[in-house]
């Protein structure tokens, strides 16, 4: 790895790889950015694989270092909580935090053409529809293919931001002992639509994400600036309930007025969303070493994770904001950065993955478990009483980027092994409010 290069190239312009184009060239480097696709500015963008993004305070804090946060909350829909749909069609609220604490509801295509325009503008180039074809790991060379030939590029430094199914990654791959593995859930995902309604106005609470959890698969909704909802059906691929079973409209439907009844009705389009919209995987990657020579991976292509903890992004932005504080702190020699940006963001990746295959349960699962119901509400309250000594979880991973993914993984663990013990209490459901709450809290020992 070059102590100070001048020239950076990077392979990717989604999120990660647009907003760290930012970061460096307001560094001063020389950045160009290759991308396989077109330019989503120029062309028309159909739907089916957007899963509206979370944005919450990780990739907020991000945003913020490069002054963008406050013009793309103007984009966003604050979201307060989860709100629960049983198949009756009775709701339960779930608050995310305490009272102000929220997520945004954001546009993936609406954020990623932002973050382009304004890596633009701090004088970065794109190339679109550049399919790297080849890495040449001791050269710093990469060979693009686009319409008219095959064009070769070098630069000092290579960052692969061209996510879960990498080029980089896979130039990186060949080496001698790379570690690689690849998991995909037996769900697969289908993006569908509630538009707004006659007078423009929204068919559901506009401030929450709507879950319609039924145990082993589960419908969301997320809100949009014009009123629409994005709605994500997360269903198995194969088996009894199935995508493999759904095999024309009549099916569908059938499925969708006995399951989300509720929802149903104000989905107009439902039948054509659901034949035109793909049917996706899921898929967690876990890979190292992420630094090679002077090629180095970001983002997804180094640690792509499943969506339900909504941190895919998030930890993807959190990885350039690590990257520019090492800038500082080593004054931009890439020799002690990139090693130890692997080193602080590989256990933060490899446990906020396993965070995100843990929430696929809880949401289909458990929000509509009366004891899981109870289990939030006491330690809702333990929190409110001793804020700096209990966080929830879920509280850590999303409102309190000071804390390590890592380190929010290891207290999660030691407040379940409490709480286990507690929701053991007898009629627990009658006398909850009588427990001694400092004593809980002060049974959880402080990470050394």
């Amino acid at each position: 790895m070059k102590k100070k290069p001048t020239t950076i190239s990077i392979v990717g312009a989604g999120l990660v790889g647009s907003l760290l184009s930012i970061y460096l060239a307001r560094r001063g480097y020389q950045v160009s950015v290759y991308e396989r696709r077109f330019d989503m500015r120029k062309n028309f963008l159909g739907g089916g694989r957007s899963i509206n993004l979370a944005l919450s305070n990780r990739g907020i804090r991000a945003l913020e270092e490069v002054g963008l946060a406050a013009e793309m909350k103007k984009h966003s829909v604050p979201m307060k909580g989860r709100l629960m749909h049983d198949i009756n069609g009775k709701l339960t609220f779930q608050p995310y935090g305490t009272s102000g604490q929220y997520i945004n509801s954001i546009s993936r295509s609406g954020l990623n053409m932002f973050l382009m325009d304004e890596a633009e503008k701090q004088g970065v180039n794109f190339f679109f529809e550049y399919r790297c074809i080849d890495v040449n790991l001791e050269k710093t060379e990469l060979t693009f293919q686009n319409q008219h030939d095959i064009r070769h590029h070098q630069s000092d430094l290579i960052i692969g931001a061209d996510g879960a199914f990498s080029a980089i990654r896979a130039a990186l791959q060949v080496s001698d002992r790379f570690e690689y593995s690849q998991h995909y859930i037996e769900h697969g995902y289908k993006e569908l639509r509630i538009p707004p309604g006659e007078k423009g106005e929204f068919m559901l609470e506009r401030e929450a994400l709507h879950i319609w959890p039924r145990e082993s698969y589960m419908l969301i909704a997320l809100p949009n600036p014009d009123a629409t909802f994005t709605v994500t059906l997360f269903y198995p691929f194969e088996g009894e309930n199935s995508f493999q079973k759904l095999t024309n409209d009549e099916e569908v439907m059938a499925f969708f007025k006995k399951t989300f009844p509720d929802v149903t009705a104000i989905m107009p389009s439902l039948l054509e969303d659901f034949r035109d919209n793909p049917t996706s995987s899921l898929v967690t990657i876990r890979c190292a070493p992420w630094v090679k020579n002077s090629t180095l991976l970001i983002g997804d292509a180094a640690h792509g994770i499943v969506p339900f903890y909504g941190q895919g992004m998030n930890a993807g932005f959190e990885d350039c904001a690590v990257l520019n504080q090492l800038l500082d702190k080593y004054q931009d020699d890439w020799s002690k950065v990139a090693p130890e940006f692997e080193k602080l963001r590989k256990a933060d990746a490899d446990a906020i993955a396993q965070l995100a295959l843990d929430n696929f349960v809880e949401m289909r699962d458990l929000v509509a478990d009366p004891e899981f119901l109870l289990r939030k509400k006491i330690e809702a309250r333990i929190h409110e009483l001793f804020p700096k000594q209990w966080i929830p979880l879920y509280s850590m991973v999303t409102f309190h980027d000071e804390i390590r993914y890592s380190d929010a993984q290891e207290m999660g663990k030691r407040q379940k092994a409490i709480m286990d013990k507690v929701m053991a209490t007898p009629d627990i459901e009658k006398n909850w409010e009588k427990l001694n709450f400092g004593e809980i809290a002060s049974s959880l020992k402080p990470l050394q």
